[in-house]
C-alpha cells in the first residue's frame, strides 16, 4: 500500500457561492525553477472529500486548496481530485475507500475526529502518516463568551446577575459545534463572574434560513427576557439578525448577536452596530497548512498529530482590520 495520510480540517462556514458539481479535478505542475532535488517530477494524486460542497466556509476552503496547489514549486505534478460528500457521511466513507483502492499518495478530509481516535493512530497504520489540521473550535466558544462578557454590562440587560440566552447550535453531533456551545458559556461565566439561564437551544445545521425561524420562535416565546442569542456560525447569526429586526428589537440596544468565521456580511454588520461580534475562522490558513503537510508527507516527512491555525476575535474595535 502506498503512504496514505489523512489531513482533516474544521467545518465551519462562511457564506459565498457554492459549486454545483460533486467532482473537480485538477492537474498542477510546479514551475521549472524548482530545486534540483524536486525536478525529478513526481506525479502525485491528491484526494479531496468535502463533507459537503454548498456549505460555505468550505467552498473557501477548498477552493483555497485548489489555488494554493497551484503555487507550490518543487517540480512536481500535482493531480487533485475534490469530491462532494453531501453531507452524508457513507458517502464520504466510500469516496476515501475509492481514493485508497485506486492508491491515491495523500487524502484531505474534513472533519475533526475525536481525541480517541487521533490517539488510536500509534503510527503503524499509513505509515504515520495520520494529522489533523484546523482550528480548535474550543478556543471560537470561548472568544464568544468573552466578547459578551467584555461589554460594558456584561450582556445582563436586565441587571439580575443572571444572563439569559439562546444558542443556536450548527449540528450537535458535529464536534465544532459541541465545543462552540459548551465553551462560549462556560467561559461567559468565568470571565463574566455571572450566572447563565439558557431559555432554548436548538439545532439549526448551519443554516440561515434555520437559524432565522428558530431565532423568531425564541423571540415570539421569551420576547424581551432573551438577552443574547449565541450562533455557533455567523450564517445562522444572520438569519437571527432578520428575525431580531422584524420582532422589533435593536442589536447593542436591548439584544447582542454572536456569531462565528467572520463573513463579509457579518463584519459590515459588526461595523454599522447590528451584530455584536464574530470570531474570524482562518480558511486561508488551515488550507495553506493542509497542503503544507500534505506535501511533507509524499516527501515522506514525519508529521506532528496536530496542526492547529488560531481563531481571532471580531469586534467594532477591530472590524476594519
Amino acid at each position: 500500500m502506498k503512504k496514505f495520510l489523512s489531513l482533516l480540517a474544521v467545518s465551519a462556514m462562511l457564506l459565498t457561492g457554492c459549486s454545483s458539481t460533486s467532482t473537480a479535478t485538477t492537474t498542477t505542475t510546479a514551475p521549472a525553477e524548482a530545486t534540483t532535488e524536486a525536478a525529478t517530477g513526481k506525479e502525485v494524486k491528491v484526494g479531496v472529500s468535502i463533507y459537503k460542497f454548498d456549505d460555505n466556509f468550505m467552498t473557501l476552503y477548498r477552493n483555497e486548496i485548489e489555488n494554493y496547489f497551484g503555487t507550490l514549486k518543487d517540480g512536481n505534478t500535482y493531480n487533485v481530485t475534490i469530491q462532494d460528500g453531501k453531507g452524508d457521511q457513507a458517502e464520504q466513507t466510500n469516496q476515501i475507500d475509492n481514493f485508497i483502492a485506486q492508491d491515491y499518495d495523500v487524502l484531505i478530509i474534513n472533519r475533526e475526529p475525536s481525541e480517541e481516535d487521533m490517539k488510536a493512530y500509534d503510527g503503524t497504520d499509513y505509515q504515520g502518516m495520520y494529522t489533523y489540521v484546523g482550528a480548535d473550535a474550543r478556543q471560537s466558544g470561548k472568544f464568544q463568551g468573552e466578547i459578551v462578557a467584555d461589554l460594558a454590562d456584561k450582556g445582563d440587560l436586565n441587571g439580575d446577575g443572571t444572563l439569559q440566552y439562546v444558542m443556536i447550535q450548527g449540528d450537535p453531533e458535529n464536534v465544532d459545534a459541541q465545543y462552540r456551545t459548551e465553551f462560549s458559556i462556560s467561559q461567559y461565566e468565568e470571565v463574566s463572574g455571572l450566572k447563565t439561564e439558557q431559555l432554548d437551544m436548538q439545532r439549526g445545521d448551519w443554516d440561515q434560513a434555520k437559524g432565522q425561524e428558530i431565532a423568531a420562535n425564541d423571540l415570539t416565546k421569551f420576547g424581551d427576557k432573551v438577552e443574547v442569542i449565541f450562533c455557533n456560525n455567523d450564517a445562522m447569526a444572520l438569519g437571527a439578525a432578520q428575525a431580531i429586526t422584524a420582532a422589533g428589537r435593536t442589536v447593542g440596544k436591548d439584544i447582542y448577536l454572536l456569531g462565528v468565521d467572520a463573513l463579509t456580511d457579518a463584519l459590515s454588520m459588526i461595523a454599522d452596530g447590528t451584530m455584536t461580534g464574530t470570531v474570524f475562522n482562518d480558511h486561508l490558513n488551515q488550507a495553506h497548512t493542509a497542503v503544507d503537510c500534505a506535501v511533507k508527507a509524499v516527501n515522506g516527512e514525519k508529521l506532528d498529530a496536530y496542526y492547529w491555525v488560531d481563531y481571532v476575535k471580531v469586534t467594532t474595535d477591530n472590524v476594519a482590520d
